[in-house]
């Protein structure tokens, strides 16, 4: 099949929807398919639409729809989807009904549709490949913890620095966080941060390579969005064997369990440092943290992500 793959991300900027969309197209490749990588739909002829977002996507979605009433066309929902569009937003509620299959990344998005939309879901993990920590990192001072997110509010960007502005002189904790200043308040208010702070580095904008090769450097990823559809820093953390401390939101239950340990509420730095402080200085609840992410580690793997789009295409076809 000519597939066009929709993501109104810039493709010329690092974040989680174009590292999915460019994963996604080299699995749709090696299926066998011609794949067209753009972010809008190009009104060109193809096969099948896969357009991810439900409202930014929401002109491609109707043109196409328009234009080829008969061809198959899957919208993958995102967290902003998820958890605020499709519940107020007219085009973002269209975009649920012309689709002739919804993907959602983890399995507690169903809870945000209307049943009657199920049978068309498909829950589909983001996958990443193993990217094992250096041996040699268990020698090196300090207990690194990384944060990985583009600052805007979405993800509650400055909620780890926070956390460790007031810890006690005998922690060795380090949070390096990595993302561009999408929001220049917030990029303001992290410069000052970085200023003040001695535990926190905020380094901006790094490749997708040297991204990873930092986290599987790390001891802990720390995960403080308020909604998420899911999450490529998840993903990328369990497959690198790397625990997380995570908000406890939908978009990141749907992967790590209703019964994970290091979850924190929303907003709540004083929870927050009081689960950062445990995981370096409690070495039973940090092999807790690595013992249960190491038990989901599975619904990440390749072969796994690769299998459900094969079957889903097949579907179609």
């Amino acid at each position: 099949m000519k597939i066009q793959l929709v993501t109104p991300a810039p493709l010329d900027l690092n974040n989680g929807n174009k590292i999915t969309a460019l994963r996604w197209a080299a699995i749709l490749k090696k299926l066998g398919h011609r794949v067209q990588l753009s972010q809008r739909y190009d009104s060109e002829a193809c096969d099948l639409l896969i357009a991810l977002h439900a409202r930014r996507s929401a002109d491609s979605i109707q043109l196409f729809r328009k234009l080829h009433p008969e061809r198959p066309l899957i919208v993958v929902l995102t967290g902003t989807d998820l958890y605020r569009d499709i519940r107020r937003g007219h085009k973002a509620k269209q975009s649920l009904e012309l689709a002739t299959r919804l993907v959602v990344l983890q399995r507690m998005a169903l809870a945000e549709l209307p049943r009657r939309l199920h049978a068309k879901t498909k829950v589909i993990y983001q996958s990443a490949e193993a990217y094992r920590r250096n041996p040699a990192a268990k020698a090196t001072a300090g207990f690194k913890v990384c944060v990985i997110g583009h600052l805007r509010e979405e993800k509650d960007p400055l909620r780890a620095a926070l956390a460790v502005r007031r810890l006690p002189s005998s922690s060795r904790i380090e949070v390096t966080h990595i993302g561009l200043a999408l929001n220049e308040q917030l990029g303001r208010k992290a410069k000052a941060e970085a200023r003040q702070n001695p535990h926190y580095h905020w380094i901006g904008h790094l490749s997708h390579r040297k991204t990873r090769a930092i986290l599987a450097l790390s001891h802990l990823a720390c995960i403080t969005s308020k909604m998420e559809g899911s999450s490529n820093v998840l993903s990328e953390a369990l497959a690198s064997g790397v625990p997380v401390i995570a908000t406890k939101i939908p978009g990141l239950v749907g992967t790590l369990g209703k019964n994970f340990v290091g979850y924190f509420p929303v907003g709540d730095t004083h929870q927050l440092t009081k689960l950062l402080l445990k995981a370096e200085t409690n070495a039973d609840f940090y092999r807790s943290l690595k013992r249960q992410c190491a038990r989901v580690a599975n619904l990440v793997q390749p072969k796994r992500e690769f299998a459900h789009w094969k079957r889903l295409l097949q579907e179609l076809a």
